[in-house]
C-alpha cells in the first residue's frame, strides 16, 4: 500500500448506522462466486438449520485487497497475542472447500 493511500484510509470518513454498529456473529462463511463477483454469505450455524447472517458482493479485485488486508491483520493480532489455531467448523456444517 503506497504512503498516500495508507494516509488516505487513517483520515477515512465512514458513517455507520445504528443497526450496521451491533454486528452480526457468524461462525462459518459459505464463498461462491460468478466470473464478476464474489459472493460471501457469513452464516450462525446452530444446527440443524444456519441463517445467512450478511451477505457481501463484492468485485475479485477488491476480494484480493481483503484477502490481503485479512492476511496482514491476522499478522499483526498474533504477534501481539501469540498464534491462533484454526478452529473446527461448527457441528453439523457441510464443509466445501
Amino acid at each position: 500500500m503506497s504512503e498516500a493511500a495508507r494516509d488516505a484510509s487513517a483520515v477515512l470518513d465512514v458513517k455507520i448506522g445504528d443497526e450496521e454498529m451491533k454486528g452480526r456473529y457468524a461462525n462459518l462463511l459459505r464463498v461462491t462466486h460468478t466470473r464478476e463477483e464474489f459472493i460471501l454469505d457469513f452464516i450462525q450455524m446452530v444446527p440443524p438449520q444456519g441463517v445467512v447472517s450478511a451477505r457481501v458482493v463484492t468485485s475479485p479485485g477488491h476480494l484480493k485487497r481483503i484477502v490481503r488486508a485479512l492476511a496482514a491483520n491476522l499478522a499483526r493480532y498474533e504477534e501481539s497475542f501469540g498464534a491462533v489455531p484454526e478452529s473446527a467448523g461448527p457441528e453439523g456444517a457441510a464443509r466445501t472447500n
